[in-house]
């Protein structure tokens, strides 16, 4: 299948971000004195809006304290926080291939707008997608309207679209939108979590991603 459109998650499928989120995470809840949260748990809500994430990490959290750990979580991911982040090797120059393929790109993160934004301009590849869609815009994964709205707006069928992501939310979404997808095994679930989700692969790097693309789609 020659896929038309490829559909990126960001955190912990191109870019090695989800350190960085569990430190933050960790860090804004012990600021705003809310209970501290194992890593493992920090990385299960990756991929969720941020509001899904703070519910499910905290039930019952309060509007006002949402805000403020809203806040904190923000500042420490943007500036605060002394774990690095970057793109996986070989992200960028899977990213062009591809391109070079006429092949159209996308982005479907849990991230917001501002935040994704803040990374497409500082790391210099904004040009390389056709559309992006982040959570405050649009519903959260796992629902599938946010894969829905970059079909529409790019005039492709389900069939001609490949979702990439590291999450169980990722995958069901692209399920729930009748798109096939390719788990990547170097982010934030596990591989036994992302099988559960019948991706077409497991993939455990770009340069892996890369091989499997070619010769599959």
């Amino acid at each position: 299948m020659n896929y038309k459109l490829v559909i990126f998650d960001w955190d912990g499928t191109l870019v090695d971000s989800t350190g960085r989120i569990v430190d933050s995470m960790q860090r804004a809840a012990r600021e705003v004195q809310l209970p501290v949260i194992p890593d493992a748990a920090v990385q299960n809500i990756i991929g969720l809006g941020l509001p899904e994430a703070l519910e499910t990490l905290w039930p019952g959290i309060a509007g006002e304290q949402m805000a403020v750990m809203t806040k904190a979580y923000a500042r420490f991911f943007v500036t605060d926080s002394q774990v690095g982040m970057g793109f996986f090797p070989g992200a960028v120059d899977f990213l062009e291939g591809l391109l070079r393929q006429e092949r159209l790109l996308a982005v479907a993160t849990g991230k917001s707008r501002k935040g994704l934004d803040r990374m497409l301009r500082d790391l210099q590849v904004g040009h390389l997608f056709a559309t992006t869609r982040c959570a405050d815009e649009t519903r959260s994964k796992p629902h599938p309207l946010m894969l829905e709205q970059i079909l529409a707006e790019l005039s492709v069928a389900p069939h001609e679209a490949l979702m990439i992501g590291d999450t169980t939310y990722d995958l069901d979404m692209a399920n729930a939108a009748g798109v096939a997808s390719v788990a990547m095994g170097h982010g934030a679930h596990n591989e036994a979590q992302l099988l559960a989700c019948r991706p077409l692969a497991v993939c455990h790097s770009m340069r892996e991603l890369n091989e499997w693309v070619q010769q599959n789609g």
